[in-house]
């Protein structure tokens, strides 16, 4: 029953996200509960070392990542740190126990601590990301202030679920002078944020019912996430098989309750050409020549279905390739 139940935790953290590399809702940003760890400072286990942010000059922005590899808004989060060439840490966090974010009243990821002087804790992916990009443009507040103007809201959704919500998510704090700069018309920053909204909204929701749309697709998509993810040998035997099958069920539910067509696969190439059509015949990307936060969300949602049959079948199905191999030369090449 111990193990069943511990399966049942293990699908529930995966089951709202894409398990290709299945990264979990994650929604909040706020001032860390208690003391924090301080971001670059030594864990033993649960740290995967990608970009060391202890090895970052003294007073700049350290950074350490708190998530699940196969979680989309984790993926959202990596990939605008990615291409930012902001040096960071990874903490996989174990789905089931979350021994790693026990610091933390909020117990979702991603959670990123950032130290720019003070560690601070932030918690939703899109604010997140609105927070440290207006961080990186303006120099006027400190870190801790520009978090301070994305405020927790409480709301309920439509079935009846109290959750939290953040104010401005998609907004970059930044003066008249500093959005001169970064959106030269008024018509970029919101074509920008509308598309963020998107793939918050809309397109992460198409990842389950798609990865999970068959038997042997869930199977598939429940073993990336026991090999990638950071799970016991038992919890990994319970969570593949039990979870495989829970989540196929599941994602009927979840083509129900967004309305998608008997075939979500349909709903997966129109969405994904959708985009296609939005970054038009004349853009390298949706930024121009440059990735925006609109294109490097669209990747990160994208991205964890890599390995499984349904990003196969969009790359054949849709006319998102040219796009998306751009997007992985431009951060390999930051990386590089």
């Amino acid at each position: 029953m111990a193990a069943a139940a511990a399966a049942g935790r293990a699908w529930r953290a995966a089951g709202l996200l894409p398990p290709w590399r299945l990264w979990a809702p994650c929604r909040a940003y706020g001032a860390a509960a208690a003391a924090p760890p301080v971001p670059g400072a030594r864990r033993n286990g649960g740290r995967l070392r990608e970009h060391s942010a202890a090895e970052l000059p003294a007073g700049s922005l350290q950074l350490t990542l708190y998530q699940y590899k196969t979680c989309p808004f984790c993926s959202k989060v990596r990939a605008f740190l990615d291409y930012h060439g902001l040096p960071y840490e990874i903490v996989e966090v174990n789905p089931i126990m979350r021994k790693e974010i026990k610091f933390s009243s909020y117990r979702k990821v991603p959670i990123l601590l950032a130290n720019a002087g003070s560690p601070l804790q932030l918690n939703d992916s899109s604010v997140i990301i609105s927070a440290i990009k207006t961080y990186l443009i303006s120099k006027r507040n400190s870190l801790e202030e520009i978090v301070s103007f994305y405020p927790p809201m409480k709301t309920v959704t439509e079935q009846g679920k109290e959750v939290l919500e953040y104010g401005n998510k998609y907004w970059l704090m930044l003066d008249e002078k500093e959005t001169k700069r970064v959106y030269p018309v008024k018509e970029v920053r919101v074509e920008e944020m509308k598309w963020r909204k998107w793939a918050d909204d809309w397109l992460v929701h198409l990842i389950s019912p798609n990865v999970y749309r068959t038997p042997r697709e869930a199977l598939a998509s429940f073993d990336y996430i026991v090999r990638e993810g950071k799970f016991g040998t038992l919890e990994g035997l319970f969570a593949k098989y039990m979870g495989a099958l829970a989540m196929f069920f599941i994602s009927k539910r979840l083509k129900k309750r967004h309305h998608l067509q008997d075939n979500v696969r349909e709903d997966l190439y129109e969405a994904v050409d959708k985009w296609v059509k939005a970054v038009g015949k004349h853009r390298l990307f949706m930024g121009g020549n440059q990735p925006n936060l609109a294109d490097l969300a669209v990747y990160g949602v994208l991205r964890v279905m890599e390995g499984l049959e349904a990003f196969d079948d969009m790359m054949v199905h849709t006319k998102v390739q040219p796009w998306y191999q751009r997007m992985e030369e431009v951060i390999q090449k930051v990386a590089a």
